[in-house]
C-alpha cells in the first residue's frame, strides 16, 4: 500500500534568482549539480526527463514561473507510487537567494527506508547545488555516473576510502587523490563525508562517491573541463577495477 510522504528544506544560495533558476530549472544547470542527464521541456505542461545508467523517467512540469517557480510531477503507478518537485526562488540581498525544495508524493511498500533515504539525501543534494553556484558560476558539467558492485557493509566503504587516499575518519578539508586510466588525477578537497557518501570538490568539476547501498558503490560525478573526453567510461573503469 503506498504511503504519503513529504520532505521539505530552505537555504541560501551564494546567487542570483536568475543564476538559480538557471540551476533547478534548465537541463544543463540540473547536469551540473543533481543526477544524471537531464531534460527540460521550458513550459508549463512540457516534459522534465532524467536519464541515470540508462534508466529515463520522465516527468510532467505543472509550474514554470522564471526566477520563482518550479514544479514537476511523474504520472501515477499502478501501486498509487508518484513523486512530485517544487522549488520556490526568493531574492535576498547582496545577491543571494532563498531556495525552498519540496519533495512529496507516494511511496511503496517499503516506504520507511525510502523515505528515509530521501531525507538523508537531500541535504547533501542542496550542499553540491550551493557548492556548484559558488565556485562553477555560469559553467555547465558533463554528469558522469558509474556503479558496481562490491563487498557488504565497511569493506565497501574502507575499500573506496583507500582509494581516495584518505585518512580514517573522513573529514571536511581532507585532501583526496586518485588516479582514474585515462583521465587527469583527481586532487582536491573533501567537501562533505558521512556514513554514506564523500563529496570531493577540484578545480575541474564536483566527485561524489555513494557507498550507503548494501554491496553497491556509486558515483556521480560533474566535470566541468571540457577535455576530459570519456570521463563516464574511464571512471567506471576504476570502479569496476577497484572491486574485480
Amino acid at each position: 500500500m503506498a504511503e504519503p510522504f513529504e520532505i521539505e528544506l530552505e537555504t541560501t544560495l551564494p546567487a542570483s534568482p536568475d543564476e538559480v533558476w538557471a540551476a533547478i530549472a534548465t537541463g544543463p544547470g540540473i547536469d551540473s549539480w543533481f543526477m544524471g542527464h537531464n531534460e527540460v521541456e521550458p513550459r508549463e505542461g512540457g516534459v522534465a526527463a532524467m536519464d541515470t545508467g540508462g534508466q529515463r523517467e520522465e516527468a510532467v512540469i505543472t509550474a514554470y514561473e522564471p526566477g520563482k517557480r518550479f514544479a514537476t510531477r511523474t504520472a501515477t503507478a499502478a501501486d498509487g507510487r508518484f513523486m512530485a518537485f517544487e522549488y520556490l526562488i526568493e531574492g535576498r540581498d547582496r545577491g543571494s537567494t532563498v531556495l525552498r525544495a519540496v519533495h512529496s508524493g507516494m511511496l511503496g511498500d517499503d516506504w520507511a527506508d525510502e523515505y528515509d533515504a530521501l531525507r538523508r539525501g537531500w541535504p547533501f543534494h542542496l550542499h553540491t547545488l550551493a557548492d556548484y553556484l559558488r565556485h562553477f558560476p555560469g559553467r555547465t558539467a558533463t554528469p558522469v555516473f558509474a556503479a558496481a558492485p562490491g563487498p557488504a557493509g565497511p569493506e565497501l566503504r574502507a575499500t573506496l576510502i583507500r582509494a581516495l587516499s584518505l585518512p580514517t575518519p573522513v573529514t571536511p578539508g581532507d585532501r583526496a587523490h586518485a588516479e582514474p586510466p585515462a583521465l587527469p588525477p583527481l586532487d582536491g578537497e573533501v567537501t562533505w563525508a558521512d556514513e554514506e557518501r564523500i563529496a570531493v570538490r577540484t578545480p575541474d568539476g564536483l566527485y561524489s562517491f555513494h557507498y550507503g547501498l548494501p554491496g553497491m558503490a556509486v558515483m556521480f560525478h560533474h566535470v566541468f573541463d571540457p577535455e576530459a573526453t570519456g570521463a563516464e567510461s574511464a571512471w567506471q573503469h576504476w570502479l569496476t577495477t577497484l572491486f574485480a
